[in-house]
Formats: C-alpha cells, sequence, structure tokens
C-alpha cells in the first residue's frame, strides 16, 4: 500500500502538508512556527526558549494543570522545542484522537493564557538547561563551534546566557509572541492515517482565522574567532572541528553528506577505525553535516585526553585534508546500506515522517517522496563525490578546544582564549 501526499496553502500564509498512511493505526503532527533563536536580539536571547515552555501553561479553556491533563487522556506522546530557525511542537497519537488535538495546539499557539506565576515557572525551567549545559563540556564546544560557523543570531544557542534569561520579563516574551508567533510561514505537518478533506477543513477551521502579522528581517551579526580555547581543568580535552559546507537546498548536498557518511557514519567509518580503533586517541569522535536553510557545514568532535588532544586534533585534520583523494567503492556500499535503512524507517514511522516533510517544505519549497531519496541515494557513485570533493575540498577550519591546554592550529587562524 503507498502512501498519498497533499498540501494546502491558506491565507493567513500558513501551509499544511499531510501524507496518508492508512497502513497504520497512528498519526503524528508538528507545528512548526517561524520563531526560532533567529529572530532574537542581544538582549532578549533565550526568549524563544522560554516562550515555548510558558506557552504550555495553560491555553484556551485549559489552565496548566488541565492542559497536561488533556493531552495525556488523549494519549499524546508530545515534544517541543526550540531550533536557529523555528518554535516547534509535536506528538503522536491514535489517529482517532488526531482532531481533538490538534483543537488543543490551536489554543496553544493563538490563546494562550500568560499567567505571570507560570511565567516565572518557565523561567526556572530555562536556568535547569543553562545548569545542565555548565556540566555538559561536549556540548558547550559544539555551542561555541557553531557560533564560529554561523554569524549571529544564527549561531546562538536557544538555551541563551544566565545574565540574559535574568532579564527576561513577562512583557519582553509576550512582545516576542506578538512579533513572531504568527501564521505566515508557519508549516503544519501530519503523517500517518487520515481523511485528508476532513483534515483539511478541520485545520481550516481552527487556524484560518490565525491573522497574519507584518514581519521584520532578521539581522547577521558577528562570529567568533576561528580558534577559541576555553581554559578547563581537567584531565580531559573537548575538541570540536568544523567547516563550511552546503545547506540541504543545494544540488551537491547528498554528495558532501555521503562524503562525511564515509567519514562518520558508523564503526567502519575513517575517523571512528583511524582516531579511536587505530591509535586509540579518544573515548568518541565523530562529524556530521548540519544546516540552515542558506548556509550549511560539517561539524565534528572528538573527547579526548589532555596528553593525547594535540594529536587527536591532528588525525582528525589529516582525516579531513586526505579526504579529496577519493572514496572507495566498499566504503560507499556500506553507507547506501545505512542510508537506504534509514528511508526504510523513515517510512514506517508517522513521526520522522512528518518531521522530515516539514524540513523538505522549509529547506526546498516542497515535499520529497520516499521514492525519491532513494532513486537519490541510489543516483550516488564514487565519480559524483570524488567530483564534489575536488570542487569542494574541506578548508577554512574552525577550532574550539575545551581543557587544560590550547592546542596548536593550522596556520592563517585567528585564535582568542575565551
Amino acid at each position: 500500500m503507498r502512501s498519498t501526499i497533499h498540501s494546502e496553502s491558506f491565507d493567513n500564509g500558513l501551509t499544511l502538508l499531510a501524507e496518508s498512511m492508512p497502513w497504520l493505526q497512528s498519526a503524528a503532527f508538528a507545528v512548526v512556527i517561524p520563531a526560532g533563536v533567529h529572530r532574537e536580539e542581544e538582549s532578549n536571547r533565550g526568549v524563544a526558549n522560554l516562550l515555548c515552555d510558558w506557552v504550555q501553561r495553560g491555553c484556551g479553556d485549559y489552565d496548566s494543570r488541565q492542559f497536561v491533563e488533556a493531552l495525556d487522556n488523549l494519549g499524546v506522546a508530545r515534544g517541543g522545542g526550540v531550533s536557529a530557525s523555528h518554535i516547534t511542537f509535536s506528538g503522536a497519537l491514535l489517529a482517532e484522537h488526531l482532531g481533538s488535538t490538534l483543537g488543543i495546539y490551536a489554543d496553544l499557539v493563538q490563546r494562550p493564557h500568560f499567567l505571570t506565576d507560570e511565567f516565572e515557572d518557565a523561567k526556572q525551567v530555562c536556568f535547569q538547561e543553562l545548569r545542565a549545559l555548565e556540566d555538559d563540556l561536549h556540548q558547550q564546544a559544539m555551542i561555541t563551534l557553531r557560533r564560529q560557523i554561523y554569524p549571529d543570531p544564527w549561531g546562538w544557542h536557544p538555551t541563551g546566557t544566565p545574565a540574559t534569561v535574568e532579564a527576561l520579563t513577562p512583557e519582553v516574551a509576550q512582545q516576542f509572541y506578538d512579533n513572531w508567533m504568527r501564521p505566515d510561514e508557519t508549516i503544519i505537518s501530519v503523517a500517518g492515517n487520515f481523511d485528508w478533506d476532513q483534515l483539511r477543513d478541520h485545520v481550516a477551521a481552527l487556524f484560518g482565522d490565525w491573522k497574519a502579522k507584518p514581519g521584520q528581517k532578521s539581522y547577521l551579526g558577528s562570529k567568533l574567532p576561528e580558534y577559541v580555547h576555553i581554559p578547563f581543568d581537567s584531565s580531559q580535552t573537548h575538541v570540536a572541528l568544523g567547516f563550511d559546507s552546503v545547506p540541504v537546498s543545494d544540488p551537491d548536498f547528498y554528495q558532501a553528506r555521503a562524503a562525511i557518511g564515509i567519514m562518520s557514519d558508523g564503526m567502519s567509518s575513517r575517523l571512528f577505525s583511524e582516531v579511536r580503533e587505530k591509535r586509540g586517541l579518544c573515548y568518541t569522535v565523530y562529524a556530521s553535516c548540519h544546516s540552515l536553510k542558506e548556509q550549511g557545514s560539517v561539524l565534528a568532535y572528538a573527547g579526548t585526553s589532555t596528553e593525547r588532544a594535540q594529536e587527536t586534533l591532528d588525525v582528525m585534520l589529516q582525516q579531513f585534508n586526505e579526504l579529496p583523494q577519493g572514496v572507495q567503492q566498499d566504503e560507499l556500499t556500506r553507507l547506501k546500506a545505512r542510508f537506504k535503512s534509514g528511508i526504510v524507517m523513515q517510512q514506517e514511522s508517522s513521526s520522522s515522517r512528518a518531521s522530515s516533510m516539514a524540513g523538505d517544505w522549509y529547506h526546498l519549497g516542497r515535499i520529497r517522496t520516499m521514492d525519491e531519496l532513494a532513486k537519490t541515494v541510489d543516483e550516488i557513485t564514487v565519480d559524483t563525490i570524488n567530483a564534489y570533493l575536488q570542487k569542494s575540498p574541506p578548508s577554512h577550519y574552525r577550532v574550539t578546544t575545551i581543557g587544560a591546554k590550547k592546542l596548536e592550529v593550522p596556520s592563517g587562524i585567528s585564535s582568542s582564549d575565551a
């Protein structure tokens, strides 16, 4: 049985995407609102993250406890989060409860209560997340690396800083809501078992009166220096390494993705084999592609000891520098098997499909079918990857280290101690 993809654009700028998977008894949804970190300013960093929590503490006819109980009674496995570009609310549930659940989320995005005492509780959650980050040096290294690659505010982490979160007020959060929680460019994505005509009409009734608002352009600020060392008295050193790549919308994205997959996907990948297995330099190492709408990057990380940190960085750089020498057929064969397993598993998961459809619409302005993804993977060859690497070799590295000692980095990289 095959799926069917639908889309509908409403007058207020909201887009409904849906993929019918009638063999399932479940459905999943994502409400993706363009109110992410890139809408923040230096003075209100962390406000999108706080707002994401605050609006879930009472809306429409539900107080905070009733909101939780209503979703629990419907059996909704749910989540909410903030990225550089969006605030997202998502859930998975029995298909028969989809309409009622979307009604609750219509209240959440359009009619939050904004109670002051609930604001303080949401603020405390933000502080807890900040305290958790203080102990997660791996994440601190990757957060810093993103700010070296992407200009502010695109590189900011959703949690903000202790000082900016402390300065947030209900009025500041409500102003951010008034400016950016809007239907313009919002995506509602649904996958699973549903009737398309009923779903479209229901979403129109729930969200059709949500008013569009005039927008503002996000600014582009500065980046951190190309090498940042954060002193930390520890026997471990955290090494983050990154460089520019292509975004998902670029025709070469899957060539880049395949090249980095050969570097890092699985225990037979180059980084794992060379850095961890053969040399025993670190306890973990990986690299991944990351994409904003108009800019992409490769982000890599290794956790190692202070004594072996320099060699770890050197070998990581060596592996990336040698990548344009070419990939081999056996490497690509293993990678394609992993890619295709991922496509099959996504096809069987309504949650994965709802999320990926929203991502496709944001990055590409259309939805890719599973067949198209499989065809894209089939068309990747050793020659296409090597041609891409010859044209766009890894270069212009940025490095973050957290540990007792500053490392030597390639010449030409400007540096700064945090």
